[in-house]
């Protein structure tokens, strides 16, 4: 036993070494990515029709610009790509075809790609939806603004690797659960506000991620791109009648003037949280300020791994009592809504009789996580309820998870089971919300493995 003791420690010399040395602080080589970005105009006219209200809404001039942002990542010979589309949604029949020019003009795998609609319901209609349908003038330029953005963005590459910055900032008060539980037990839509109490959350986080050259801490580099992510319903203009990327879209390019780098937003899971209180303008200014806030908090944010995983994800078109939807829609309107609710009532009696062949029918979407460095972003092809959102973040295997929904597809409202109890606009039956009850669980638990799988190729 004696003699095998300088074995033995000299082993444990070795190991100790070789645990030291690899654990010492990585290069600004380790940490640091490549990243092009790039915005190119969703041109519009005021003969289009208007996306995001019961019947086909037209507009009359614009306020700022409808986008296509871009934002491709590379490290190590692995791209990410992330575009943010000032559209209402878009389904994956149109997003498809996209994704697969995108590959054929840069040769990024539609699995690296993440193409997310900001939810803006002042842009033209790019899908059938209650009364009026796509415009497929506005989708063709959609279409190559996307693939353009994507390729100015790849060309754009910096030479240098940047430095990553991540925040958590919040904003509290743009936003707020707006399925309010009315006196009789209703669940507010739209008329008459007598509210009783919220019947959700509202998730207030504010994640921002920054990038830029090395610099001093007395004297940093100016920001090359940055994204944030927050989660309330884009609706709402500074003038009345007018085309425009809304609050969100509006505080991006303010926020670009500033900085002088290309700003992409990224709607958070908000199926169930509208902006009630605020006008567009003051909306937009909050948004301003919460996001500087968190850049003046920003704290390093090495990015030693860049990676996506997409995967196929089955549901169904639910079945449902046409007498009993009937009924649930012409009570509401009735009690709540006032006149106009006699024109509500039969778009989505119209929209149940095109849906009523396909109850039951088995259909597939995407799902998709990506991962940057330490910061996790989930893709859901839906109007996501904010529970279902926060599931995700509390259950993830990663501290900083976030959530990018109407990503890679639309699939309509995805509420949770309590939600579907409950009633009201989000769970009736139409193009809007079709899905059967517990869609939205199952695709927080498929979600959750993604997130595991990613987690899981990060060990040794």
């Amino acid at each position: 036993m004696s003699s095998s003791l300088p074995c033995l420690l000299l082993r444990l010399w070795l190991v100790c070494f070789w645990s030291v040395s690899h654990q010492a602080a990585p290069s600004s080589k380790d940490v640091g990515v490549r990243v092009g970005t790039a915005a190119v105009e969703l041109a519009a006219d005021d003969a289009m029709v208007i996306a995001g209200g019961i019947h086909a809404g037209q507009a009359k001039g614009q306020e700022g610009l409808l986008r296509a942002v871009a934002m491709v990542l590379e490290k190590d010979q692995t791209k990410v790509v992330m575009v943010s589309l000032d559209v209402l949604m878009m389904t994956r029949h149109v997003l498809d075809p996209i994704l697969a020019d995108i590959q054929k003009e840069c040769g990024i795998s539609p699995e690296q790609v993440m193409i997310h609609c900001t939810h803006t319901h002042h842009a033209p209609s790019t899908l059938r939806l209650h009364d009026y349908q796509a415009d497929p003038r506005f989708i063709a330029r959609v279409h190559r603004a996307t693939v353009q953005a994507v390729q100015q963005a790849n060309a754009a590459l910096s030479e240098d690797l940047l430095e990553a910055f991540f925040s958590l900032g919040r904003e509290e008060t743009v936003g707020r659960n707006s399925r309010q539980m009315l006196t009789d037990g209703s669940i507010y839509w739209i008329g008459r506000r007598e509210f009783v109490r919220p019947t959700g959350p509202f998730d207030s986080q504010l994640p921002v991620m920054g990038f830029r050259s090395k610099g001093s801490a007395k004297d940093p580099a100016p920001w090359k791109a940055l994204w944030f992510n927050h989660s309330t319903h884009t609706i709402g203009t500074l003038r009345s009648g007018v085309r425009s990327p809304s609050f969100y879209g509006l505080a991006a390019q303010q926020l670009e003037a500033d900085l002088e780098a290309h700003v992409l937003f990224l709607e958070g899971a908000s199926g169930s949280t509208h902006n009630l209180d605020l006008s567009c303008q003051e909306a937009t200014h909050r948004m301003v300020h919460a996001v500087q806030d968190a850049l003046n908090a920003m704290q390093p944010a090495p990015m030693q791994r860049l990676a996506a995983i997409k995967r196929s994800f089955t549901y169904r078109v639910r079945h449902f009592d046409e007498a009993a939807e009937h009924q649930a829609v012409s009570d509401y309107c009735t009690q709540w809504v006032g006149p106009y609710g006699r024109q509500v009532i039969p778009v989505f009696k119209a929209m149940r009789d095109e849906l009523a062949p396909h109850q039951g029918e088995e259909r597939e979407t995407w799902i998709q996580a990506m991962l940057l460095g330490d910061v996790a972003m989930v893709a859901v092809p839906a109007e996501f309820f904010t529970q279902l959102g926060l599931d995700i973040k509390e259950r993830s295997p990663f501290k900083k998870t976030f959530v990018a929904e109407l990503s890679n597809d639309w699939i309509g409202y995805l509420p949770d089971l309590e939600a579907h109890r409950l009633g009201g606009y989000q769970v009736w039956t139409g193009y809007h919300s079709y899905c059967e009850p517990g869609t939205g669980e199952r695709m927080v638990d498929e979600v959750l493995q993604l997130l595991e799988m990613l987690k899981q190729s990060e060990l040794p």
